[in-house]
């Protein structure tokens, strides 16, 4: 099962004005609006609700019915595909340019799909008697059109009133509670929407060799034999330097909120790049946030290999990525499936990892213990002590520590106590954070 919520997907050839009417349905600016046809390239997904009835909308690339580009080739691609998982269509057109002959192959390719379909007319924002070109679009054959102004909203309560018509019978759904959030984060071209891909089993999406291809965080639900997932496509990273255009700094914003969303974040390493300064620091957001993460080595199978292939990239990742020696590493190939299967097991390890919980009794058996093996430091005759330790929360586990003066914690005993917490229940794949409270605050 991909997912259990009705689907509504918002068609039209580009720049329509699609994706200023996902941000209006959706409330939030999950899709990137600007003045440039082919922006939004992949499927967005949100669940909203209307009238007491939950549902997911997604936002598609334009349609190009006739193109040779291939960016726009794969657009339509990924159209199909979301007219294929949907159960009613949003077909939007414009008022401005009228019927054009992009819009009757549009509307031809709808029918066939014999899904139920809601004709939007964009760009109608005057108030009272519709404009004489409104009736132009009675020409599609597909019924009745309803006016819309996206960037005002006027009209887009009729469209979902008529949208809840169409929508299957509502049934019980089972909670999500259990859900996995991943994000896929790393360097454009590093692999991440390839590895998704051949983790679904079909080309959901959007795969090139030109940079920065994906450019929202895009959700992809589904559920098999290791539980359910959330996979979050990130656009590709890039330096400050290297960003651009209003466009490119969007996307950055995107994937620093897609880490936050996230349960477990799969770092995409290019296995013929090493790691590089770029991904310390895309590691360092995930890192920072407190969430879950695994390592993901791509294009392994490029890489001339010997019996020391393996221990000695994982020494070199581990050099670069010192603050992250608690991640586990995993070599795959997005290309030929090696190990992808593996990446479930992984995920599911890591997030139990990060959910643990240790009782206070326990902590504070291995506190005493810690601390006869290695004395707390000393500071001009004044030595740490160390009163007790108890677990404030989850995600990352944290550990509050109550002691007699908080500059006599140095760092360096700080991370003994970690790494003691580290040998004993493992905490493998997770940050550790350590509160320090000094007595009497």
């Amino acid at each position: 099962m991909i997912m259990s919520l009705p689907v509504v997907a918002i068609v039209g050839r580009p720049n329509v004005g699609k994706s200023t009417l996902f941000n209006k349905l959706s409330g939030h600016r999950i899709a990137i609006v600007e003045d440039t046809p082919g922006v939004t390239r992949d499927r967005i997904y949100f669940e909203t609700e209307w009238s007491g009835r939950r549902f997911m909308i997604v936002d598609t690339g334009g349609i190009e019915p006739v193109t040779d580009d291939l960016i726009l080739k794969q657009m339509r691609t990924q159209a199909e595909i979301a007219i294929s998982h949907a159960d009613v269509i949003i077909f939007m057109t414009e008022l401005k340019t009228g019927v054009t002959a992009a819009d009757e192959d549009i509307a031809r390719m709808l029918m066939r799909s014999r899904k139920p379909i809601i004709l939007a007319v964009n760009k109608v924002d005057t108030i009272g008697a519709l404009p004489p070109e409104f009736y132009e679009f009675y020409s599609l054959g597909l019924g009745e059109p309803y006016a819309l102004s996206a960037i005002h909203g006027t009209g887009s309560g009729d469209i979902l009133d008529k949208v809840l018509e169409y929508l299957p019978e509502q049934h019980e759904e089972e909670s999500d509670d259990d859900m996995i959030k991943v994000a896929v984060i790393g360097k454009p071209n590093a692999g991440k929407s390839s590895i998704i891909n051949k983790l679904l089993g079909e080309e959901r999406l959007i795969v090139s060799d030109i940079a920065g291809t994906t450019r929202d965080a895009i959700d992809t639900y589904i559920e098999n034999s290791h539980g359910k997932f959330m996979f979050i496509d990130t656009a590709g990273i890039r330096r400050n330097a290297k960003i651009e255009d209003n466009v490119e700094k969007y996307s950055v914003l995107r994937a620093k909120m897609a880490v936050e969303r996230a349960d477990v974040c799969l770092i995409m390493v290019d296995a013929n790049e090493g790691v590089t300064a770029q991904d310390e620091r895309i590691a360092g957001i995930a890192h920072n946030a407190g969430k879950g993460c695994i390592i993901v080595v791509n294009k392994w199978d490029t890489i001339e290999k010997d019996n020391d292939s393996v221990n000695n990239y994982r020494k070199d990742v581990y050099e670069a990525l010192s603050y992250m020696t608690y991640a586990p590493i995993l070599f795959v190939s997005a290309k030929t499936g090696q190990r992808i299967e593996r990446l479930y097991e992984l995920i599911t390890f890591v997030r139990g990892q990060s959910v643990m919980r240790v009782s206070t009794g326990t902590l504070n058996d291995l506190l005493n213990d810690a601390m006869a093996r290695v004395q707390p430091p000393t500071d001009k005759g004044r030595r740490l002590k160390i009163y007790y330790m108890t677990q404030a929360g989850v995600t990352p586990p944290t550990f509050v520590l109550f002691c007699n003066d908080a500059e006599l914690f140095h760092f360096s005993y700080q991370r003994y106590i970690e790494n003691v917490l580290r040998s004993t229940f493992g905490f493998e794949g997770t940050p550790i954070k350590l509160v320090i409270r000094q007595k009497g605050e």
